[in-house]
C-alpha cells in the first residue's frame, strides 16, 4: 500500500497535539510485524485504552469434519440459511491454519462495532450495496468489490440492501502480489492493475460522544466483548500505510495469449501460504489451434478453491452462481466432458469467479453438508 493522510494529524510525530480546550488528542501506533512491518499512527478525542467492561464470548473456531477419502467437492452457498449482520451471518464452510473461508448474507446493520484482532478480512461483494464503517474513516462498497481491513481495525457494515459476501478471514496479511511490485512497492507495468484502481476510505467521521459502546473482539480463536465508554470513531486524523481499501474486480485488466494461460495470471492478492485469483470477461486464445478450455490439470501443491459469481462457465456443468468447488491436491481435476470440444473456436467467456489456492490442504467444516452436492466427483463419467 501506499500513504495516505485523512483528517488533523500534528506536524511531527510524537509530538503534543492539543484540542482548543488545551488538553491532548491521543495518539496510537497501529502497526505490524513488531515495528517493522507497514503502520499507522491515529489521533483520538479518547484513550482507546478505556475499557469499562470484558466478557469472554466463547470460541469462534467452526469444528471440521473427519477425514475422509480425497475428492473433489461442490458447495451451493445459496442454500445457506443464515442471515443477520455482518458477523453474526457468517457461515464457514472451510479452512486451515492460514485462514477461514465462508459467506455471509448480511440484511441488517451491527449494533456494535467489531474488531479481528486474529488476522485480516477480505469481504467480496457478490451482490448488495452499502458502507463499512471504520476508525480510519467509511468506505462505500457495492457490487464486485473487494474490500480488505487490516487486523486490528475497528469497523461495522452498514448495508443499504441485503448483501451477500464471499469472507477470508486470515491469519497473515493480505497483499498485492510480490512480483507485481518494484523494490520500493510500486506496481510494476505489467500488472494486471496499478494504485488508481486502489482506494480508501473516502470520508473520516469523527465522533466524540461518551457512553457504553460494545466492541467485539476476534481474538485467539475466540470472541470477547469489551464496552468503551466513548464512541470507537473518535478519530480525527491519521497518517500511513496501513488502513482499509477496495479494489473492484472490474478493474483487473486480464492477461491473454496466444494458447491458455496458466492460473497465476489471474493473481489478485496473496497472504501467507494462499493466493486469490479474479478471473474476469477477457478475449480466448488466438493461436489459430487453440483450445480455449483448461487442460487436465494437477494441483500438486495446492487446493484450488472456485466461487463462482456470474456468466458463463465455460468447462464446468451443473455450477451456478453462489457455487463453491473444491479441487484438492493430489488428484487431477479439468474441464467437464463435451466442454473441451465446445469451447473451439469461441472469442471470448463473459464468466466472473473467484479463485482462492491455499498450500497447505483445505479442511470441511461438518455444517458445509448442508448444502453440498455429494455427486459432483463423479461427473466426469
Amino acid at each position: 500500500m501506499y500513504y495516505r493522510k485523512m483528517g488533523e494529524i500534528p506536524h511531527k510525530r510524537h509530538t503534543m497535539f492539543k484540542k482548543d480546550d488545551g488538553t491532548l488528542f491521543r495518539e496510537q501506533v497501529m502497526g505490524t510485524k513488531g515495528f517493522s512491518g507497514t503502520q499507522s499512527i491515529l489521533y483520538h478525542h479518547h484513550l482507546p485504552t478505556a475499557v469499562t467492561k470484558t466478557e469472554y464470548l466463547g470460541s469462534y473456531m467452526p469444528q471440521f469434519e473427519e477425514e475422509g477419502a480425497v475428492r473433489h467437492r461442490h458447495f451451493m452457498t445459496d442454500g445457506v440459511e443464515k442471515n443477520g449482520d455482518a458477523l453474526e451471518s457468517r457461515e464457514y464452510l472451510l479452512g486451515n491454519s492460514d485462514l477461514l473461508i465462508g459467506t455471509a448474507f448480511v440484511t441488517k446493520e451491527m449494533k456494535s462495532f467489531y474488531r479481528n484482532g486474529d488476522g485480516d478480512e477480505m469481504l467480496y461483494i457478490h451482490f448488495g450495496k452499502g458502507k463499512v464503517e471504520t476508525m480510519f474513516g467509511t468506505i462505500t462498497y457495492g457490487k464486485g468489490d473487494y474490500v480488505v481491513i487490516p487486523i486490528g481495525t475497528i469497523y461495522r457494515v452498514v448495508p443499504e440492501e441485503d448483501t451477500k459476501m464471499l469472507i477470508v478471514e486470515s491469519f497473515s496479511q493480505i497483499t498485492t502480489p510480490r512480483r507485481y511490485r518494484n523494490e520500493y512497492g510500486q506496481l510494476l507495468e505489467h500488472s494486471p492493475f496499478c494504485e488508481r484502481d486502489l482506494r480508501g476510505p473516502e470520508t473520516l467521521e469523527t465522533h466524540d460522544e461518551k457512553g457504553e459502546f460494545e466492541v467485539i473482539l476476534k481474538s485467539r480463536g475466540a470472541l470477547h466483548s469489551h464496552v468503551l465508554d466513548h464512541h470507537p470513531l473518535d478519530v480525527v486524523g491519521w497518517d500511513g500505510y496501513l488502513y482499509p481499501w477496495v479494489f473492484n474486480i472490474e478493474d483487473f485488466e486480464p492477461i491473454t495469449g496466444r494458447v491458455h494461460q496458466p492460473p497465476p495470471v489471474h493473481q489478485t492478492f496473496e497472504g501467507h501460504n494462499y493466493v486469490v485469483c479474479s478471473f474476469v470477461p477477457r478475449l480466448y486464445d488466438y493461436h489459430p489451434e487453440a483450445i480455449p478450455a483448461p487442460y487436465n490439470h494437477s494441483n500438486v501443491n495446492s487446493d484450488e478453491l472456485l466461487y463462482y459469481v456470474e456468466g458463463n462457465f465455460m468447462s464446468r456443468k451443473g455450477i451456478k452462481e453462489g457455487s463453491i468447488t473444491l479441487h484438492p491436491s493430489g488428484i487431477p481435476h479439468g474441464p467437464h466432458p463435451g466442454t473441451t470440444e465446445a469451447s473451439i473456436g469461441k472469442k471470448e467467456t463473459l464468466e466472473l469467479a473467484v479463485m482462492i489456492d491455499t498450500f497447505k490442504p483445505l479442511k470441511i467444516v461438518k455444517k458445509a453438508k448442508d448444502v453440498e452436492d455429494e455427486k459432483y466427483m463423479f461427473t466426469w463419467t
